[in-house]
């Protein structure tokens, strides 16, 4: 048992994958399926990502466009610190989405090896269209090698969970 076990509780609840664990907040843990699928379906709806790499000073943690494919998030960068940093470092990247009329948000974080894509490496898909004039022509690949995720029961102002905030 890992030390950040002890705050995991099981839920006699079951969902898809089976029973469901709750961290010591409440929140629902989620399993790096239903992480993955998340991710997937906020960048088939253009949810905009942040991505994190560590520099000498200070984490840089810019939001991007991206596009999920084939076990991979990509994202196109223009020159800059981030471009220096990211290719060949582990870094992260985070999506979350926050559903009010559904009482509900979710969290998706994964780490990961950060890879430049030669031009001709580019799989066949529709790269986000970033919301900067000039874009840059980088594209990078982040590899899911940690992948873990939360879902929030939200609270309203009158401390009712799950309901229209």
């Amino acid at each position: 048992m890992n030390a950040g076990d002890r705050f995991l509780a099981e839920i006699p609840r079951t969902c898809n994958s089976g029973v469901m664990w709750i961290d010591q907040r409440g929140a629902e843990v989620l399993s790096r399926p239903e992480c993955l699928r998340l991710l997937a379906m906020a960048a088939k709806e253009n949810h905009v990502g942040r991505l994190a790499v560590a520099d000498l000073q200070a984490p840089l943690v810019v939001p991007l466009n991206f596009t999920y494919h084939e076990q991979l998030v990509f994202v196109r960068i223009g020159p800059g610190r981030v471009s220096e940093l990211a290719p060949g470092a582990l870094v992260a990247f985070e999506i979350d989405k926050v559903a009010p009329s559904r009482g509900e948000a979710w969290s998706v974080l994964l780490q990961g090896l950060a890879s430049t894509v030669a031009t001709g490496e580019i799989p066949v898909i529709k790269m986000p269209r970033p919301w900067v004039p000039e874009p840059g022509d980088q594209v990078i690949s982040v590899r899911p090698d940690v992948v873990s995720g939360r879902r929030f029961r939200l609270i309203d102002s009158s401390g009712h969970e799950g309901t229209r905030i």
